[in-house]
């Protein structure tokens, strides 16, 4: 299923299907067929479609990975998984809440130049966001929880986007303090680790220095996209894109103040270290040494391990971050001289005790406000028809 962004008034859409064009798009089906043929068609359809099969494919490439690890010690692998003693979960889950609320917490701090909201309000609505991210594919509980904060809070998509996407740059900076505190530790560093490394540290710094310019010049960003967007956009979409940009912008005021960033950062360290901790404890729930050492893995590795799995995380693949999530982790584990089975066992375990409780508590939110999946793009479906009108 396709997602649309969904801005606000003077949305445009990210190029992505609503339900209201699927609905057009698969009633013109039959005609599509008889006049450019079978071919055609399927071109339209992998032209709308081509971030949900992009991320089916990188999933099943590393999802093969792991299945090939299964196969090879599949007797053991369940040796481990029937053994374990899940009730180390339960301590798990209760830090990850506390690093999901220290997210709401950032989130409500990134939000006050905008607009204050009561943690309280806020809380839910992480939640969905991140059931989203769990059950639909290209992240998009992102989106969604920006259309629910509009949609309860009168804050502009645009804007809380903005503060979301700020979110990710600095989660992504955090992964990676954290992978420079682990890999001097591994007994050898696999080069394909030390070039996705390179790549990822790239691009999470080239957009934080993007980001932060934006943030310290408004005006002159202003004037930028102004130019482009009088010179190149047919002149009934330029208002509507220029008010998108303009509440983009607005939403990154809370990377002007030093105080703010440090404060962001600080609070996204919080986060990633409750969700390490989580790693820690379901740990112990299985028997875990590393190889030459004969100890039990130390805190640092699974630092190394939280901090690669979720970098991996941020390329484009199924709904669950399915195959994205293990198969890195279970490299990370094995180089450091965790025994094959037990690491595939235990990140196996660990990537569902991850997804399934804040699942079920977006979930159930999402309920509580009568919400559905189709009356979400129906509502956005209307509202861009009412823009583009």
């Amino acid at each position: 299923m396709s997602f649309v962004v969904p801005f606000d008034s003077g949305s445009v859409g990210s190029g992505v299907s609503t339900e209201s064009e699927d609905g057009v798009a698969e009633k013109g089906t039959a005609a599509q067929t008889r006049n450019q043929g079978v071919w055609g068609w399927l071109k339209g359809h992998l032209r709308r479609r081509w971030q949900v099969y992009l991320g089916l494919l990188i999933s099943a490439f590393f999802t093969y990975r792991v299945l090939e690890k299964i196969w090879a010690e599949v007797d053991r692998v369940w040796y481990y998984l029937s053994r374990a003693q899940y009730l180390w979960i339960i301590p798990g889950v209760a830090v990850y809440f506390f690093g999901v609320w220290a997210r709401t917490w950032r989130w409500h701090y990134m939000l006050r130049p905008i607009q204050r909201v009561p943690l309280k309000r806020l809380f839910p609505v992480v939640c969905i966001g991140y059931m989203g991210n769990n059950i639909y594919p290209f992240r998009a509980g992102e989106v969604l929880r920006a259309y629910v904060l509009q949609r309860e809070e009168g804050i502009s998509i645009s804007a809380s986007l903005a503060t979301v996407l700020a979110e990710r740059i600095f989660d992504g900076i955090v992964m990676l303090l954290f992978v420079f505190i682990g890999l001097p530790f591994l007994p050898s560093i696999p080069p394909d680790l030390r070039r996705w490394v390179v790549i990822f540290t790239l691009l999470f710094f080239g957009a934080l220095a993007v980001f932060f310019a934006i943030a310290a010049s408004p005006r002159l960003t202003q004037a930028f996209y102004n130019w482009f967007i009088d010179r190149l956009l047919p002149e009934r979409f330029r208002q509507p894109v220029r008010g998108v940009a303009d509440r983009f912008l607005e939403g990154l005021r809370c990377l002007r103040s030093p105080a703010d960033l440090a404060m962001i950062f600080v609070t996204s360290v919080v986060v990633w270290l409750a969700e390490t901790t989580k790693y820690w404890f379901v740990m112990h729930g299985f028997i875990f040494t590393a190889a030459e050492t004969g100890f039990p893995v130390p805190f640092y590795v699974l630092m190394l391990m939280n901090g690669v799995v979720n970098l991996f995380t941020t390329l484009p693949a199924a709904p669950g971050y399915i195959g994205t999530f293990d198969d890195p982790g279970i490299e990370v584990l094995s180089t450091f001289g965790v025994e094959p089975a037990v690491a595939t066992a235990y990140t196996v375990a660990l990537h569902a005790a991850l997804w399934l409780p804040i699942t079920l508590l977006g979930a159930f939110y999402m309920l509580r406000r009568g919400l559905s999946w189709g009356k979400v793009q129906r509502e956005v479906g209307e509202e861009r028809l009412k823009v583009e009108g």
